[in-house]
């Protein structure tokens, strides 16, 4: 009888104690909570609400009937969609850009920290950290202005070395070939830089001992680089690997769209400037809102197949 008494006494003041130490927590953290309400309320505001509106793909939306009282179409704008003559045009251009961007963008920001990471002398490497991330905070529009005076046929530097050399002058703006190119080399150069300040943090946690180690038992520099610093950051390439893989029809508007002109849209439109002509100024918004959904649900199924065979291979993922 007594053991039970106590048994009911220690269960009746357990949850008192849980109380307490979420009241505990909950002040020793309350700097941080607060902290975390903006964030949480972007996301909540700009991401998950709008959601809801993703209900006019399956609709005929007029604006002044309103969300609820548009007709119902079903899938009549994904038919469409896919019956568009272009449409297999402007989803190539789109996963042709992305593709090259993977290939060739994604990695040379991992090169870059690896070359940074070698450089002894600390002001330096603090100089040249600086120039090459200084052009991420530039718009798109200023990028543009500098890349077609580069390229100009007139007076571009571009083509006055060409001409120099004896070739002829490029007009490189106007060529279908080139476009692809400038858009993902122009990218290129304005985001490497900053995206090298990941994976420098992430080498900056590695263990000195580790190259220690390997120094007294003779390995070189390279040998270090390979053995030590790429297996060290390989979950964070994973990761960021994962988020570009995400993104991958999802090439960012203004960064296609001031490249383009008459003569090269034919291989430089993509679905985000189709989705701009389309539905702003045509005011399409159903239509768009289908090619937008198809975009997510492409993403979609490409992150979680990622994520599937990069945790099969090497134990990490995003979930």
């Amino acid at each position: 009888m007594k053991s039970s008494t106590l048994e009911h006494r220690l269960n009746v003041g357990r949850p008192a104690v849980n109380r307490r130490g979420l009241l505990s927590h909950y002040a020793k953290y309350r700097v941080l909570y607060l902290l975390s309400i903006p964030g949480i309320s972007y996301f909540l505001i700009f991401r998950y609400i709008p959601l809801g509106g993703s209900m006019i793909a399956f609709q005929d939306y007029d604006v002044f009937a309103g969300v609820w009282n548009s007709e119902w179409v079903g899938f009549d704008q994904f038919r469409r969609m896919f019956a568009y003559a272009d449409f297999a045009r402007i989803l190539n251009n789109t996963v042709a850009i992305g593709f090259y961007s993977i290939v060739f963008a994604f990695p040379i920001p991992i090169v870059l920290a690896l070359m940074m990471n070698e450089l002894r002398h600390e002001m330096y490497k603090r100089i040249v950290q600086t120039a090459i991330y200084l052009p991420h905070f530039l718009s798109w529009v200023v990028v543009a202005g500098i890349v077609i005076g580069l390229l100009s046929p007139t007076n571009g530097i571009v083509n006055v070395v060409l001409e120099k050399l004896g070739y002829d002058s490029v007009y490189f703006m106007g060529e279908e070939s080139f476009v692809r190119t400038i858009i993902v080399s122009s990218g290129i150069w304005r985001d490497a830089g900053w995206s090298t300040i990941i994976y420098l943090a992430a080498m900056a946690g590695i263990n000195p001992d580790l190259y220690e180690a390997a120094e007294m038992d003779g390995a070189s520099r390279w040998r270090q680089t390979l053995s030590i610093t790429i297996p060290s950051i390989l979950p964070t390439i994973m990761i960021l690997f994962l988020l570009q893989i995400g993104n991958f029809l999802d090439l960012g508007f203004e960064r296609v769209f001031v490249f383009l002109n008459p003569l090269n849209s034919g291989r430089g439109d993509i679905l985000d400037t189709y989705i701009y002509r389309v539905g702003l100024e045509q005011l399409e918004y159903s239509y768009t809102t289908a090619i937008g959904m198809f975009k997510s649900v492409i993403g979609l199924i490409l992150i979680v197949t990622a994520n599937y065979f990069s945790k099969r291979a090497t134990g990490s993922g995003l979930y």
